[in-house]
């Protein structure tokens, strides 16, 4: 069947387990919480020693994955083989003969990272209708705050709202590298205050909770001419630490979704969040920025957006520094 994360973890906290667990999808952080909580907690610490069994794909074929999980445990309820990098497998179909008549004592896991099956295929659907068939599709950027901020309130922590905003500036759309990022944050935690703020991230992580990519593109919707400067002056400053690409798509990922916001009809709070993808709390930025860049300048803004994207990338320029590069580019959206 195709499951959930949710449904999997809880099911294997219940010790309700498949025969089959296929991890697949372009999302590695989502396939290795479910497949480490089996190499974890399935089996006692006594049991692992003869009941658990590491497999990589590059290293092994699927006969003789098989092979290995026709065994019976050995004084055990179950034997437990894991196959990471499963992607790599050659005739990764041959599986299905196994899918026919799995041993109810063996539990399977396939860590079938960065890709998927095809859905047409047999092996695909006796996957999922006789094992668990869990997919991991990787989340956008715009889908990351959301993520950080429900990651957080499961262990009981709220964030301010800037904050998820500049950790997915800072950090990426790499889950593992934000989830150690949070872990991190949260241990500096004081008890009495569990949350999230610009403060604490500046101090633990490093990110300049005044000058950063999501300063400046508040500042360029506003027209605040000393504070984009004095920002870009700063990442000229540190261009190691702000590279010029990722300024540019944080300005394009914002312009963008302030011409979609000019052609809403309707533009109230919820609407228009939803329209974006974005938190309520950042609604009043594009209605803020849409009083200074109408319909027509918020499309030549993004035309110098993509102008300077190819100069920042070698083309049509000679050779100018990046932090050069970005003052002319704010200096001229400003000045529009």
């Amino acid at each position: 069947m195709a499951a959930s994360i949710e449904e999997i973890l809880s099911d294997l906290k219940k010790r309700i387990f498949k025969t089959v667990y296929f991890l697949a999808g372009e999302e590695p952080y989502f396939i290795d919480i479910i497949s480490d909580y089996i190499e974890d907690k399935v089996l006692s610490e006594a049991d692992k020693s003869f009941n658990q069994i590491i497999i990589y794909g590059d290293d092994t074929s699927i006969a003789a994955i098989i092979d290995t999980a026709r065994r019976f445990p050995m004084m055990s309820s179950h034997q437990v083989v894991i196959v990471k990098e499963a992607q790599s497998l050659k005739k990764i179909e041959d599986l299905a003969s196994y899918l026919d008549a799995p041993l109810q004592s063996t539990i399977l896991v396939f860590c079938y990272k960065y890709k998927s099956l095809d859905k047409r295929t047999k092996l695909y659907k006796l996957l999922e209708s006789k094992a668990v068939y869990f997919e991991s599709p990787r989340l956008r950027d715009y889908q990351i705050p959301a993520w950080i901020e429900n990651f957080l309130m499961k262990r009981g922590i709220k964030t301010e709202p800037a904050a998820s905003a500049m950790l997915t500036e800072y950090l990426g759309t790499d889950l593992h590298k934000i989830a150690n990022e949070l872990e991190k944050l949260i241990i500096t935690l004081p008890a009495s205050k569990p949350i999230i703020t610009n403060v604490l991230i500046e101090k633990n992580i490093g990110i300049s909770k005044d000058y950063n990519n999501f300063e400046l593109q508040k500042a360029v919707g506003e027209k605040n001419i000393l504070k984009a400067n004095m920002i870009v002056r700063y990442f000229g400053d540190n261009p190691k630490d702000n590279p010029l690409t990722l300024t540019i798509a944080s300005l394009f990922s914002f312009f963008s979704k302030l011409l979609t916001y000019h052609y809403l009809a309707d533009k109230t709070k919820n609407n228009v969040a939803a329209a974006l993808k974005v938190n309520p709390f950042f609604v009043k930025d594009y209605e803020s920025a849409a009083n200074k860049y109408n319909a027509r300048k918020t499309v030549q803004t993004i035309s110098l957006l993509r102008t300077f994207d190819m100069k920042s990338k070698g083309y049509g320029d000679a050779g100018t520094e990046p932090g050069d590069l970005l003052k002319e580019l704010i200096y001229r959206i400003l000045h529009l």
